[in-house]
């Protein structure tokens, strides 16, 4: 991942909103198949009943033609924690989910997985287990990963794995990633890999780190030597061709790699509408990839994604495309929430959502494998121009079968393909599937037309604007029908004592997001299975950020409750219990909007609260007796509206008053190095149990900013924004027994529209749907007449972001609390 990532969401789409799928959809797709009625006509033997926009572009499939083989499209699952509570899900939701993403013939049927090898540090959406934390101490069964490889495997044989570091443990070269330990680190988690029945194709260095071309021959020779001769090495999944530039210099260097990776090689978040890689990196004569793409919403991203792929291969060669990240498999609050083919947030409830991107990837993946090779002079810009669209042809081992794939994200109309088959392809039935990206009904996505016959190896093909069609004389496609169970709340009471874990691995639902919190056997004379926080000393960071360790569990509409821990700090330093936890800013993880409760080893406690601009806050403080290392002590923090209670050992210590944050997730903690151990954890409903009460605030889940009217305007059609909350009649909203939210006692939220992006405003009340919400458990408060969320337009946060309706995604930018 990049490291300046903006946070995306925001309507299912990114801060940077590219409104290219909110264009008005078009005709329906259609194709009517006709015989050749006369010597004239018998060139084609396709009509169709859209009249095209303009003249028809002439498309020769030519089997002879030379071309570049294929080495796959897929997604990174890593960078970090985005595939974290997918393991969590129940059956059957869980194998529909991998399903989607992996079975051919099914969904996305990705071609690549590439995975992160973790290191113990937060590398964008959370942090993932190293397989050794310490030096020598290798542990192959810790995370996730390995089970998400087996699970593709499974589903698609043929699948290729790619393993690429982000951060590292502190130990590895005494933090400098360049050295002979990352690479027998590397050797491990490979031998690792082994004890999973798991072959590993390939290989790359220090993502986004530059690279260093002596430890890249270093690693070719100790790879060749330990019998891994077979993994080909990637360099350097960093931005640009610079790695390409050295290997002409340094035959050594050239004989060490053999894929040259780039990252966002159409530009950063673009429309990957021109994507080039360069001269010399095409000389070279090695596999070209654009090793990591994306970071764009679920479906908002599906146009680029449609571009990107076809145009990494006619602009510059690039046979290998991977999309960051897999799956959103995370709670909503965590950066990068909607990005991936799929989103997975409630393990709790089985709720996922399969994504554009999904389909969009589909109509290459399900029509093409690795090995099969594009066909150059089959391949470009229709009619010679972009904005038309583009197209690729690739032809089978078998040197009969051929598919193309077509995209007409830009195109302003439609158009006519005549094609001619040649060149030794088959002439049989070509059969059609399409997706209309610009639609947001998922019965317009991957969907079967009819087949098509040609006559002496010809035949046409209209074309909509804003489509991806494959054309192909395969089998086997097919579009998944698994359906996903509605949302629900994560319920209190909540416990767990860790006993029902295999020691390693991780305790369900936490989401590590700095450090390793991980199952071991108790210390000090607890019995079963503890969580440990594993790090030892700070790790090779890959963010800006460095973080304290710490991991959150939970529902982020949990309001008022208790959460409990025994803890036992094995060294020097501090442990803590988190509330109410919500965002926190990526490139400064640790700056998170919550409530600590911190006790040291000396018996110093505070409660604080921090922000995501890190300014931590103490609102109360003491000490008790020290507690000492290796011994167990209880810790608990109470928040019920607006006062927060530590307690240590079962006594009352402390207490503050503020309400700066309303609701969220509980999580463990630790300084930076500190190993501990947590055991028996509860989470127990107090108070009111959270009933906000008919009337009061609506703050934004993702911005703890209030739902107000601009400039506490009383007129009709003032609109509706996120502002800080201050108790303004202009932010006190009320919830009707009519199902309307009203302001000022006679102003209703009203939306003038039904369609995405219609902005919030008051009106009149006058009992029509527009002003009618449902407020659901999950947060959301979704629009009777448009089946809308209400949105903070772009996930903004700031002041005066604007509040309309979209698609529901699951993103804290749709997710309210009241009160």
């Amino acid at each position: 991942m990049f490291g300046i990532r903006r946070n995306p969401g925001g309507g299912g789409v990114g801060r940077v909103r590219r409104r290219l799928w909110r264009r008005t959809a078009p005709l329906p797709h259609r194709l009517a198949v006709a015989a050749a009625c006369s010597a004239v006509a018998a060139a084609s033997v396709l009509t169709v009943s859209a009249s095209p926009a303009q003249a028809a572009t002439a498309i020769t499939i030519n089997g002879t033609s030379g071309g570049r083989a294929l080495d796959g499209i897929g997604a990174v699952s890593g960078g970090g924690g985005n595939s974290r509570l997918l393991i969590d899900y129940p059956e059957p939701q869980r194998s529909d989910i991998l399903d989607y993403l992996f079975k051919p013939g099914y969904g996305a049927a990705m071609q690549l997985l590439k995975v992160e090898i973790g290191g113990d540090t937060n590398s964008t959406s959370g942090a993932e287990p190293s397989h050794e934390h310490v030096r020598g101490s290798v542990n192959c069964n810790r995370g996730y990963e390995w089970w998400l490889m087996e699970q593709a495997k499974a589903r698609n044989p043929n699948i290729n794995l790619v393993g690429l570091a982000w951060g590292a443990p502190g130990w590895i070269g005494n933090g400098n990633f360049w050295s002979q330990d990352s690479i027998d680190y590397l050797l491990a988690w490979l031998n690792c890999a082994g004890t999973h029945n798991l072959t590993i194709n390939y290989l790359g260095g220090w993502n986004e780190k530059g690279y260093n071309t002596g430890w890249y021959k270093n690693l070719r020779s100790a790879l060749d030597s330990h019998g891994y001769n077979a993994i080909k090495i990637v360099a350097s999944d960093d931005f640009g061709w610079g790695a390409a530039d050295d290997t002409l210099r340094d035959p050594a260097f050239a004989n060490a790699v053999q894929v040259f990776g780039s990252h966002y090689v159409c530009g950063y978040r673009s429309a990957q509408s021109s994507c080039p890689s360069s001269s010399n990196a095409i000389s070279t004569g090695k596999p070209l990839w654009a090793s990591e793409n994306g970071s764009d919403d679920y479906n908002g991203g599906a146009p680029a994604l449609a571009r990107g792929i076809n145009r990494d291969y006619i602009d510059g060669k690039m046979t290998g495309y991977i999309n960051w990240p897999v799956i959103a498999a995370i709670t909503p609050n965590i950066p990068w929430a909607t990005t991936g083919v799929a989103v997975a947030q409630q393990p709790w409830s089985g709720n996922y959502s399969i994504g554009k991107n999904a389909w969009v990837m589909g109509q290459t993946t399900q029509f093409t494998a690795p090995g099969w090779r594009y066909l150059d002079s089959s391949s470009g810009y229709i009619g010679g121009n972009r904005n038309n669209g583009s197209y690729v042809s690739l032809k089978s081992p078998n040197n009969s079968d051929y598919s193309t794939i077509i995209e007409t994200q830009d195109a302003s109309g439609a158009q006519q393909l005549d094609f001619t088959v040649t060149g030794g392809l088959s002439t049989g039935a070509v059969h059609v599937w399409s997706t209309n990206v610009r639609s947001n009904n998922s019965a317009d996505f991957f969907v079967r037309n009819s087949d098509i016959t040609p006559n002496g190896g010809r035949f046409s093909l209209t074309v909509q604007p804003g489509y991806v069609y494959s054309i192909t004389t395969t089998t086997g496609q097919g579009k998944g029908t698994a359906v996903s169970p509605a949302q629900s709340t994560l319920k209190l009471p909540y416990a767990d004592n860790f006993d029902g874990y295999a020691v390693g691995r991780e305790a369900k639902y936490l989401m590590d997001q700095q450090g390793s919190f991980e199952v071991v056997g108790c210390g000090g004379g607890h019995t079963g299975n503890c969580v440990r926080q594993m790090s030892e000393q700070a790790p090779i960071y890959w963010t800006s950020g460095h973080a304290d360790p710490y991991t959150l569990l939970g529902d982020l509409s949990w309001r008022n409750y208790t959460v409990s821990s025994d803890v036992m700090l094995e060294k020097a330093g501090y442990a803590q219990l988190i509330g109410r936890g919500n965002t926190y800013n990526h490139q400064g993880p640790q700056n998170e909007n919550a409530y600590y409760l911190r006790v040291t080893d000396g018996g110093a406690w505070s409660i604080l609260s921090n922000n995501t601009s890190g300014n931590w806050r103490t609102l109360a403080s003491g000490n008790v007796a020290a507690l000492g290392t290796g011994r167990w002590h209880n810790l608990s923090l109470t928040l019920n509206n607006s006062t927060l209670t530590a307690a240590i050992d079962g006594s009352t210590v402390g207490s503050a008053s503020d309400s700066t944050w309303v609701a969220g997730q509980i999580g463990y903690g630790t300084g930076q190095g500190v190993t501990a151990q947590f055991d028996n954890l509860t989470v127990t409903p107090v108070g009111t149990g959270g009933d906000p009460g008919p009337t009061g605030p609506i703050r934004g889940a993702g911005s703890n900013r209030c739902l107000d009217v601009n400039g506490a305007s009383q007129a009709d059609g003032a609109v509706v924004q996120i502002w800080d909350c201050n108790g303004g009649a202009n932010q006190q909203w009320t919830a009707t027994s009519s199902n309307q939210l009203t302001v000022y006692g006679n102003k209703c939220l009203d939306v003038p529209g039904t369609s995405n992006g219609s902005r919030a405003r008051i009106m009149s009340c006058n009992g029509g749907s527009n002003q009618q919400w449902r407020i659901n458990s999950d947060g959301t408060i979704v629009g009777v007449g448009s089946g809308l969320c209400l949105d903070v337009n772009g996930a903004g946060t700031a002041n005066g972001s604007a509040v309309q309706i979209w698609t529901c995604n699951g993103g804290s930018n749709q997710q309210w609390i009241r009160g």
